[in-house]
């Protein structure tokens, strides 16, 4: 076989198409492997360059690969789907995986280590058992109104509500039994949560520049170890303003012929991390107009006046954003420029 110099890999759970090209530009390689197979010939083949689609399961395949001394790099689906000619299938897009490699401004993903991949999944955890316990909360909520009870805001009125239908005698015998099961889940599910809180706390703690963006105000632990976990490599980045658009906290671009119209965020990229940043601006923008504290500056409260709160909120978290990206590539610690409020007005 000719010299490969580029090899395109479509995976799946058990079938991997290849397609190769060589210094020509010339398609020498389509082979349709199983895993075994597939392992078997690239352990074999001379070191080249291979790209995958970055998925879940791409950074350990990428790490399998890289230890036989293949170049491996991610690239995320969203940028290949534009090298795809015609249809969909396997073949097309290993294809379309080897020519978008070549492009000489194309953006890979950084392979990230088993150690990061298990940190993320503390991460993911986290969010699931959060989702299950207010799940769980809206559900009690509702059935304890159809008895007529009826519980303020918040989860911390959750036990107090279970208490009260203990020993309420209009509720049923069986709708007390249900009850004091589901007392039970969201107890266990409480108890989960702060266990793995706790891990991440301890994650949070032996990192020295997730301690230093914990400072920034609206972040706080969880915020500054999900920006650890979840940046790829803050150096990739030109600026803080690319950062925040990978972060989807930057308005959609639909110019065209020099008229600018910009619309919604694009609520790009991560989910989670965009949500804990805009959750964290939510809560220093409730601070700011109670009057509490001494962090807001001369331009947050005019944004106040001329805009509503949520669209402020989403504008803090992009200044957080790129305030972060800063502290991440410089290694420099927050500086508050803040003015206090009695001065502003003033």
């Amino acid at each position: 076989m000719e010299h490969l110099i580029r090899v395109g890999v479509d995976t799946s759970k058990h079938v991997y198409q290849l397609h190769g090209v060589n210094a020509a530009e010339k398609p020498i390689l389509r082979k349709k492997l199983r895993r075994t197979e597939m392992m078997a010939f690239f352990e074999k083949l001379p070191p080249t360059v291979i790209a995958i689609e970055a998925c879940g399961a791409s950074h350990h395949l990428a790490r399998l690969l890289t230890s036989h001394g293949h170049e491996v790099k991610l690239i995320a689906p969203q940028l290949v789907k534009p090298y795809v000619k015609r249809g969909k299938n396997d073949a097309a897009d290993a294809e379309a995986l080897c020519e978008a490699m070549s492009r000489p401004t194309m953006r890979f993903v950084p392979i990230k280590t088993s150690e990061q991949q298990a940190a993320l999944m503390l991460v993911g955890v986290r969010d699931r058992l959060i989702r299950a316990r207010t799940q769980l909360v809206n559900a009690i909520r509702g059935y304890a109104a159809e008895f007529g009870l009826i519980a303020a805001q918040g989860k911390c009125r959750i036990v107090p509500l279970l208490n009260r239908i203990v020993i309420d005698p209009t509720v049923p015998a069986l709708a007390r039994t249900l009850f004091a099961a589901q007392a039970k889940e969201y107890s266990r599910l409480q108890d989960q949560i702060e266990e793995v809180e706790a891990e991440l706390a301890a994650w949070h703690r032996a990192n020295e520049c997730s301690r230093r963006l914990a400072e920034i105000p609206g972040v706080g632990p969880i915020g500054a170890s999900l920006l650890m976990m979840k940046t790829p490599a803050p150096e990739l980045f030109a600026s803080g303003r690319q950062f925040a658009a990978w972060m989807g906290l930057t308005p959609k671009d639909h110019s065209t012929g020099g008229k600018v119209r910009l619309g919604v965020i694009t609520r790009a990229g991560d989910e989670l991390l965009r949500s804990v940043l805009v959750a964290g601006a939510t809560a220093l923008l409730r601070h700011v107009r109670a009057g509490k504290g001494n962090n807001a500056n001369a331009w947050l409260l005019e944004l106040l006046k001329r805009k509503p709160p949520k669209l402020v909120a989403v504008a803090v978290a992009n200044k957080i954003a790129r305030i972060a990206w800063k502290l991440m590539v410089t290694g420099e610690r927050y500086r508050a420029n803040s003015i206090p409020l009695r001065e502003v007005a003033a």
